[in-house]
C-alpha cells in the first residue's frame, strides 16, 4: 500500500496492525471492563463468606440455631422487596435507553423505596435478634451469619447512595453519555446483590430447614 492510500483509507491501515500493538481500548471498554472486574471481585468474597458459613452453621455453641432465630415473615418480606427492586431496576435502565426522564425518575424512586424497605426490614431483624442474646459474639454460627447478610447490607446501602448521587447528575447533567454508563453499571450492581441474596435466601434461611 503507497502511502498516499495509507492516508485516504486509514481503516484498512488499522487493521493490518495487530491487536497487541493497537492503541489504548476506548474509555467504554475501559470502564466496562473495569466494572465486571469489580463484580467478580465481589463474587469471590461473598463465595468466601458462603464457604465459612457453611462451615460455622452447627457451632452454637449451645445457643440458639437459625431454626429458632429466624423470621419467616421478615425474610419473606425482605426477599420479595430486594426482588421486585430488580424487576423495577430493569425498568429503570430501560427508561435509561430511552433517555426518557420522568420514566426514570418514577422507576429509580420505587426501586430505592423498595431497597430502603429492605434495609429497614433486615435492620429490625438484627436489632430482635441481638435484644434476644443472638448477638455476633455469642457462636460462630452468628458471626458467620451477621458478616455475611450485613455485608450484603452494607452493599445494598452502598448501591442507594449510588442511585440516589446518580439521580443528582441525571437532573443537573442530563443524559450524558458518562452517565448513562454509569447508570448502567449500577444496574448491573443491583442485579448481582439481587442473585446473592437468592444465595442467602436458599443456604442461609431455607438451610435452617423450616
Amino acid at each position: 500500500m503507497s502511502l498516499a492510500e495509507s492516508f485516504t483509507n486509514p481503516a484498512d491501515d488499522s487493521d493490518a496492525v495487530p491487536y497487541s500493538e493497537r492503541g489504548p481500548a476506548s474509555i467504554e471498554t475501559v470502564a466496562s471492563f473495569g466494572f465486571w472486574l469489580f463484580l467478580l471481585s465481589d463474587v469471590v468474597m461473598f463465595s468466601a463468606l458462603f464457604a465459612a458459613y457453611a462451615v460455622l452453621q452447627d457451632h452454637v455453641a449451645g445457643g440458639p440455631d437459625g431454626l429458632k432465630l429466624f423470621n419467616r415473615g421478615y425474610v419473606l418480606a425482605e426477599t420479595a422487596c430486594l426482588l421486585f427492586s430488580s424487576f423495577t431496576c430493569g425498568l429503570c435502565a430501560l427508561a435509561i435507553e430511552r433517555r426518557h426522564t420522568a420514566a426514570y425518575y418514577l422507576w429509580a424512586l420505587v426501586t430505592f423505596a423498595l431497597g430502603a424497605a429492605f434495609l429497614v426490614l433486615e435492620v429490625g431483624e438484627f436489632v430482635r435478634m441481638i435484644g434476644e442474646g443472638a448477638a455476633p459474639t455469642r457462636s460462630a454460627f452468628l458471626s458467620a451469619f451477621f458478616t455475611l447478610v450485613g455485608t450484603h447490607g452494607l452493599h445494598v446501602t452502598l448501591g442507594l447512595g449510588w442511585l440516589a448521587l446518580m439521580t443528582v447528575q441525571v437532573a443537573t447533567l442530563g443524559f450524558r453519555p458518562v452517565i448513562v454508563r454509569r447508570l448502567l453499571c449500577f444496574t448491573l450492581f443491583w442485579h448481582a446483590l439481587d442473585i446473592v441474596w437468592i444465595g442467602v435466601f436458599t443456604i442461609v434461611y431455607l438451610g435452617a430447614r423450616w
